[in-house]
């Protein structure tokens, strides 16, 4: 599968990450033809420039505000300076990008509504976002999924990110670095201030690593690269201000040998099922299944099955002699497992935030799956029907997505 490492050294913003890309292979031209999709096209301008950071050949992209949208800066000011998440999924809805763009625009605009909402204490959709509803955030956030979607990009994987360290100029006033916003999207992920008093982390920057990155100390085993691109940042810095991009193939880390288990049995209690099932997936199976089955003297039963990779065989085999009536297992290779690309995706619904898992094959959606928890907890709490939470999470996703 095709997939990047993003090395931050130097932090990461939206537009190091577009300037990465254009270097790395996307065409300017198609970018900029995507961008023309969306309805407030006529605000902003792409300017691409060449440039040297303390030697390194990069791409420096800035989002110019057009003539016309300059000539009214009261409209400016209502359209850009705060638009809610509602207005940018209504831009999005709106506009005739593919729906993977679409789908991967709104899960990074999603994780920085919850995070600026977390942080400012109000639901995601009713904040009033400023820097990241400006029109530069947008087309940054936009253009990075176009340009994801352009390689056919199905891994990000991301160093520890420099954050800098000092204040930072905000809507709200001065705010220390990270911003409250960019803290709360980097929670559980590995960072350092490095030597620089400035903000490396921007909150675009910040919402494409928490919504798409997986962290890699390195490039991870099993990626070869193609390309690299270097996207440049605006600050003057005693290092590269770059975002080096490595893009490639990654085929998986070292592939273990699959296993089926199984094991036919006909005289357990079948309250041990439930405990049988937590312990073996906690014990690293990849599934578990029983099948109902007729034995000898059309006695039923039961055939415990137990997909496991072949470090884990040992521990799992422990575990069903333990904890069942089995006197003997079936050891059964399994030649290939084929798994569709997943991510989750978060939706808004009217009875609360539901995650989705998404699932996709050669390129195309092929599943979305509301979280089985997250509506039934919904469900209790609002005191409605399971399925009502389930359909309204589809609903929302499909009309995310066009």
């Amino acid at each position: 599968m095709k997939a990047i490492y993003l090395d931050c050294f130097a932090g990461i913003s939206g537009n190091m990450f577009l300037g990465a890309m254009l270097q790395a292979g996307v065409p300017q031209a198609y970018l900029e033809k995507e961008l023309q999709k969306l309805p407030m096209a006529d605000e902003f301008a792409l300017e691409v420039q060449e440039v040297w950071q303390k030697g390194i050949h990069a791409v420096y992209v800035d989002v110019k505000l057009t003539a016309a949208d300059h000539a009214h800066p009261e409209h400016h000011e209502h359209h850009h300076a705060h638009r809610t998440m509602k207005d940018i999924r209504e831009i999005l809805e709106q506009s005739a990008l593919s729906m993977a763009v679409k789908q991967q625009a709104v899960a990074i605009f999603t994780e920085i509504a919850e995070a600026e909402g977390k942080v400012h204490g109000k639901p995601a959709d009713e904040v009033a976002f400023h820097e990241v509803g400006a029109v530069d955030s947008i087309v940054d956030i936009v253009g990075a999924a176009i340009c994801l979607d352009y390689l056919e990009v199905e891994r990000v994987f991301v160093s520890k990110l420099t954050t800098g360290s000092g204040f930072v100029q905000c809507a709200h006033g001065m705010m220390p670095v990270p911003a409250p916003a960019v803290a709360e999207l980097l929670l559980g992920w590995q960072t350092e201030t490095g030597t620089e008093k400035k903000e490396l982390v921007t909150p675009t920057g910040a919402g494409i690593v928490k919504a798409l990155g997986t962290y890699s100390e390195g490039l991870p085993k099993g990626f070869v690269s193609e390309k690299i691109g270097y996207g440049a940042g605006s600050h003057e810095l005693s290092l590269p201000n770059v975002l080096r991009l490595y893009f490639g193939e990654y085929h998986g880390a070292a592939v273990s040998e699959l296993a089926v288990l199984e094991a036919n049995i006909d005289d357990m209690n079948p309250q041990i099922y439930g405990y049988l099932y937590e312990r073996l997936l906690a014990a690293g199976a990849l599934d578990v299944w029983t099948t109902p089955i007729f034995m000898k003297k059309n006695r039923p039963a039961q055939k415990l099955s137990v997909l496991v990779e072949s470090g884990r065989q040992s521990d799992c085999a422990g575990i069903i002699f333990a904890e069942t009536t089995s006197i003997g297992l079936r050891v059964m290779p399994v030649g290939e497992r084929l798994e569709a690309a997943r991510h989750m995706a978060k939706v808004e619904t009217s009875y609360g935030v539901v995650n989705c898992k998404v699932s996709a094959w050669d390129g195309r959606i092929c599943s979305v799956s509301p979280e089985y928890e997250d509506c039934k907890a919904l469900a209790m709490a609002q005191n409605v029907p399971l399925k009502l939470v389930q359909q309204e999470a589809i609903k929302s996703f499909n009309d995310i997505i066009g």
